[in-house]
């Protein structure tokens, strides 16, 4: 019982130090479909006004164009060399955004496609405290 309570105390000092911003990690690997070519989600895009900015002043980002919007109402874009089979046309010079994709930790969650084999896994409390 005293080891209990000492475990529960330790812990409790421990949560004081978790950072607010809850990370994610991606897990498994590309099963090479096209789908996230197909469907970028944008979190921080608000207008098309400012994507076409972004172009403008980022010239990898001419490749996109803006698909639709979210059931949350983000932009989705998709990539204008994505061919029918899921490869990319242009896999050699591709844009260090599309080579690093995705990102094995994030402060945000990221929907990925539904035909994806990546999974974005919410680290749970006690990995924090280890």
């Amino acid at each position: 019982m005293l080891i209990d309570k000492i475990k529960t105390i330790y812990y409790e000092l421990l949560s004081y130090f978790v950072p607010e911003k809850q990370e994610y990690i991606v897990e498994g690997e590309c099963n090479k479909c096209g789908e996230c070519c197909r469907n970028i989600y944008s979190l921080d895009t608000y207008s098309e006004k400012e994507f076409r900015f972004m172009q403008f002043i980022y010239p990898p980002y001419r490749r996109f164009y803006i698909k639709g919007k979210d059931e949350e109402g983000n932009f989705v874009f998709s990539c204008i060399y994505i061919q029918e089979d899921g490869r990319c046309s242009v896999y050699d010079k591709r844009p260090k955004l599309c080579r690093n994709y995705p990102k094995k930790k994030l402060n945000h969650y990221l929907k990925m496609p539904d035909k994806c084999s990546y999974r974005v896994v919410k680290k749970d409390f006690r990995d924090y405290l280890e």
